[in-house]
């Protein structure tokens, strides 16, 4: 490819990071867009550019498509809520507050302080929000797919979907902002044909032994711990008591 003009020159590492971003503003994507035909017709041999320029245009067009469950979830809430998370009014887009990289707004000035409030003292926080939550499951399953008490469960389900359901359920059991929009537990257990009380057990404690490799404190995984166990007559479709 025909060497840029020096004063045009500039290296993809720096353009990258600019554009190629979820929520990317038509601004930005236009400007960038005006920078590459300049570089394409200011070169020596611009046809020789068009394939690599197109290539370069099309990676952050890509991120504008869609996401879907967890991931939509998260992209849907970057578009400022238009109802207080807290009371369910009206939200004012003056009274905000960010968290985990998403404007929040509220109704008043102490829905935002109990929002932030319940943050802080929830579980989810504590264990460290969505970057805990992320590398938790990821490695709790890698422990379950070859626990041969329980990988048989799995033979058939979709991992990546498995995978951001469980983040979402986990994500809101322990307090965390975004809501869980799943299968209740009894539902999404009703079809599997011999699952008991072993094979909770078992998933138990690939659980916890995740949580241990983690370095998770003693104190917080007793708490996940008691969560988990909450849901067992739920899992195992057992009466309510």
């Amino acid at each position: 490819m025909a060497e840029f003009p020096r004063r045009n020159r500039r290296r993809w590492c720096d353009i990258l990071p600019l554009v190629g971003i979820s929520g990317l503003s038509f601004t930005v994507l236009t400007r960038f867009l005006k920078w590459c035909l300049v570089v394409l017709f200011q070169t020596q041999s611009p046809m020789k550019n068009i394939k690599s320029l197109g290539i370069i245009i099309l990676l952050p067009i890509s991120n504008l498509l869609p996401a879907s469950g967890y991931a939509q979830g998260v992209a849907a809430a970057a578009a400022l809520n238009t109802t207080c998370p807290i009371s369910g009014k009206p939200a004012n887009p003056s009274i905000t507050t960010e968290y985990e990289g998403v404007r929040y707004a509220f109704a008043e000035e102490a829905c935002r302080q109990k929002f932030l409030k319940d943050r802080e003292a929830s579980l989810y926080q504590k264990l460290g929000g969505k970057a805990a939550i992320d590398a938790a499951v990821e490695l709790f399953y890698t422990k379950v797919l070859v626990d041969n008490r329980i990988k048989h469960f799995f033979d058939d389900v979709n991992m990546n979907k498995q995978r951001r359901r469980q983040k979402e359920f986990l994500s809101a059991a322990f307090g965390g902002p975004v809501p869980y929009t799943g299968k209740d537990m009894r539902k999404a257990h009703a079809n599997l044909s011999g699952l008991n009380e072993t094979h909770f057990n078992a998933v138990a404690e690939n659980l916890q032994k995740t949580l241990e490799e983690l370095k998770i404190s003693k104190e917080l995984i007793g708490q996940v711990m008691t969560i988990a166990a909450s849901t067992k007559d739920d899992v195992l479709n057992k009466p309510k008591k």
